[in-house]
């Protein structure tokens, strides 16, 4: 099924598609073995830095094939593009979804570019994304005055055509200093505006019943990567701590059985929201 049914399907189901991001092997197994375990579809995404990390046709191979060989359903996603070239690049590279980030453009430049990768995505028949508003990045304020406003996303989806829209209502990359908290009379509202498939980013950290509550007043997709870092790593560190074992592929299993743990959390989180007033 192309991943703008699945979106429109969950959307309507009230509920969520986990999208979390791979950084390597061990990574991408432990979200694969979650998604096998609880029988559910999920997104694998890639950033910039990733593909760097990896190598483009690396990166999508890896991802393809642990899809296959852990029999997921599942799409390959670019998260946060922030470039058309890099855009045209995963389209050319077989993605099935791609991100144009022109958050932090001003509203018409970013109407522009992600215009333009519409355009060309739809030569590949591909799922685009896009964001509008102000989710916090590393290090940047967590204030709301950049908050998605129900008329500019619903302008912003009508100029543009984008399949999927990455909304401000709380949220930020990153951990968070305090528990945050969604403004979901906010989101009820954009919802109401525009049919594109509302995205949330920074999950990581959210208290569970805000993001069922999220995905049931509009969000579907819902982005998951900072804790997969951190699980992997916490754990990897305290494995190496206690050990001298130097056969990496002793060691790198008992962090990657974290990141599984973690992530059948949220699958069955996402795929049980309850009814909410």
């Amino acid at each position: 099924m192309k991943l703008k049914e699945k979106l429109r399907e969950f959307t309507q189901l009230k509920k969520g598609l986990l999208a979390t991001n791979y950084y390597d092997l061990e990574t991408l197994h432990g979200v694969l073995q979650a998604a096998a375990d609880t029988k559910q579809p999920v997104i694998l995404q890639l950033t910039q830095s990733s593909i760097e990390y990896m190598g483009l046709k690396t990166a999508v191979n890896l991802g393809r094939n642990g899809l296959e060989e852990f029999g997921v359903e599942g799409w390959i996603h670019l998260d946060h593009g922030g470039s058309v070239e890099l855009v045209q690049r995963c389209l050319d590279a077989g993605f099935d979804s791609v991100m144009i980030d022109g958050s932090e453009l001003p509203f018409d430049e970013n109407v522009r570019v992600t215009r333009e990768v519409v355009a060309r995505a739809k030569r590949y028949d591909v799922h685009v994304e896009a964001e509008l508003g102000y989710v916090a990045k590393l290090g940047q304020s967590h204030d709301s005055t950049g908050f998605t406003q129900p008329d500019e996303a619903s302008a912003f989806v009508e100029q543009t055509g984008v399949d999927a829209l990455a909304v401000a209502i709380g949220t930020a990359h990153g951990f968070y200093k305090q528990e945050p908290k969604l403004d979901i009379d906010l989101l009820r509202r954009i919802a109401e505006k525009t049919a594109a498939t509302l995205v949330l980013h920074g999950s990581s950290g959210v208290p569970h019943d805000q993001v069922q509550q999220a995905i049931y007043h509009g969000v579907c997709k819902v982005n998951l990567a900072t804790e997969i870092k951190n699980i992997f790593m916490a754990s990897l560190k305290n494995e190496l701590t206690h050990n001298d074992e130097i056969d990496l592929r002793k060691v790198f299993p008992k962090a990657t059985c974290k990141i599984t743990e973690l992530v059948r959390t949220k699958l069955e989180m996402v795929a049980n929201v309850p009814v909410f007033s």
